[in-house]
């Protein structure tokens, strides 16, 4: 048996296939930076994530996949860790990478609207809104209290329900604006069903809140219902 024993070479069609891979990911990485990804089909802006979690293989095809399984790009990125993780080809270190970035793009459009009044950054609300909740397999209730000057104070879940429900109680709404000294409120909830048009239920509920709330002076500027295909707003509807 020889002492000397040497490390078998890779097969040239191996060295063949990364250079090709690594080369597509240089073109793709180039292409983006000078377009800002203007242009550039989501897989691609997703591949481009997915090759800090995975370097040293093709997924374009993990890209596709992923995009075809959960609907589209921004549903990939709100997915649950575990969910992305039952994808074939996804790690947990994947998964997580992938939901940093989420979080990382909520972060940032939440200082958006910390750092002014709110009626005055309207659509910052809407897009962080969207962010946040538009992609929840569960109902959401979520209030966004306000100062004097519609400054936020605090944004808090107050329920999580199922697919098609979440109970609010007003006389918990009251006691926690009180809490927070807010003067002012705008209600969220999201529709997992992707329609965002209001329900019965969803009015009554939110005429007990506005008039549990009238009692001790704070004034409700909207009730927002957000999902996957949009947004419907109280107020432009007349129901507040």
């Amino acid at each position: 048996m020889p002492q000397d024993v040497q490390k078998k070479k890779p097969s040239k069609s191996k060295e063949h296939l990364e250079a090709t891979v690594f080369g597509h990911r240089d073109r793709l990485r180039q292409r983006f930076l000078e377009t800002d990804g203007e242009g550039m089909p989501d897989y691609e802006i997703l591949e481009i994530l997915l090759f800090a979690a995975i370097p040293r293989r093709d997924v374009k095809p993990l890209a596709k996949r992923l995009i075809a399984h959960f609907g589209s790009f921004a549903a990939v990125l709100a997915a649950e860790p575990d969910n992305l993780a039952a994808v074939k080809g996804v790690s947990r270190n994947t998964a997580a990478l992938l939901k940093a970035v989420f979080v990382s793009g909520k972060r940032l459009l939440k200082e958006e609207i910390e750092d002014a009044p709110i009626l005055s950054s309207w659509q910052s609300l809407l897009d962080y809104c969207h962010v946040a909740m538009a992609h929840e397999k569960k109902e959401q209730f979520r209030i966004l209290f306000l100062n004097r000057k519609n400054r936020l104070i605090r944004d808090e879940v107050q329920q999580t329900g199922t697919i098609d429900h979440t109970p609010v109680y007003p006389r918990e709404v009251v006691k926690r604006a009180l809490e927070l000294s807010a003067t002012a409120i705008i209600l969220v909830h999201n529709h997992p069903s992707g329609d965002p048009t209001p329900s019965n239920a969803d009015i009554e509920m939110t005429r007990e809140i506005v008039k549990a709330l009238a009692t001790v002076d704070v004034v409700v500027h909207d009730h927002l219902i957000v999902s996957s295909s949009g947004h419907t707003s109280f107020k432009a509807m007349n129901l507040l």
